[in-house]
């Protein structure tokens, strides 16, 4: 090996775990958040629902754009890549999410434009925003901070990061409903094992539109079933 070649295969080195840890640090920050925003906007403020939905999706969505843009992701190409397939899961996964939700019990709902307002407020943007925070977000920085590793270039090494993305995942939808005063009991276990199935899409395909469409999917059918339920559509009265 050449001087040249060594010194830089020696910055490169020195370089990928400060870039690894910058990462881990946003995917910390966002956990952190991810617990505060409901706790402090939901359960202490008890902001209006409508409300609390518009603040909470600019935080959600607003966190991985400053995450992408600061750390030099490239954001479009993300949303471009395989993107076929994120859709095409994100549909699919939508209806085994909607299976889960009408297998609750149904409820009232509202009717004309007040339904189609909640709907779009309360499905898609509330549900896509909820997709991106507790699974898009997690899932793209920790496959972010194995990057520059040999792991990316090995099956294991890319299931191991994969369960490594997937747990980060789990540990955020935990951390955001625990800011939920009903949350804090046995009850947090259902948002858990529904994030194994609503993370999917973009898991497999490193797409983070993927999991917010399963999950705007799952929203928008509790809207439908159940305006009032207790479980996917916090905060709750």
């Amino acid at each position: 090996m050449s001087t040249y070649a060594y010194r830089r295969r020696i910055r490169l080195a020195d370089r990928a775990p400060t870039a690894a840890s910058i990462h881990l640090a946003w995917l910390g920050a966002g956990v952190v958040l991810g617990f505060l925003v409901p706790y402090v906007l939901a359960d202490q403020l008890e902001l209006p629902k409508d409300v609390y939905y518009g603040l909470y999706s600019a935080f959600a969505i607003g966190l991985f754009v400053a995450w992408a843009v600061s750390t030099g992701q490239p954001l479009a190409g993300m949303i471009r890549g395989r993107w076929r397939l994120a859709v095409a899961l994100g549909v699919a996964f939508a209806g085994v999410t909607a299976l889960i939700v009408i297998a609750d019990d149904a409820g009232p709902r509202p009717d004309g434009f007040e339904l189609v307002g909640a709907i779009v407020w309360r499905g898609l943007v509330y549900g896509f925003a909820d997709g991106v925070l507790l699974s898009a977000f997690p899932i793209l920085v920790v496959f972010a901070a194995f990057a520059s590793t040999r792991l990316r270039e090995r099956l294991l090494g890319k299931v191991a990061i994969g369960l490594a993305a997937l747990a980060a995942s789990v540990t955020m939808t935990a951390a955001y409903h625990l800011g939920y005063s009903d949350f804090r009991s046995e009850k947090v276990q259902k948002p858990i094992t529904g994030d194994l199935v609503w993370s999917v899409p973009t898991l497999v395909t490193l797409n983070p539109l993927g999991a917010p469409i399963a999950h705007a999917g799952m929203h928008v059918t509790a809207v439908l079933h159940n305006y009032e339920t207790d479980l996917f559509l916090p905060p709750h009265d």
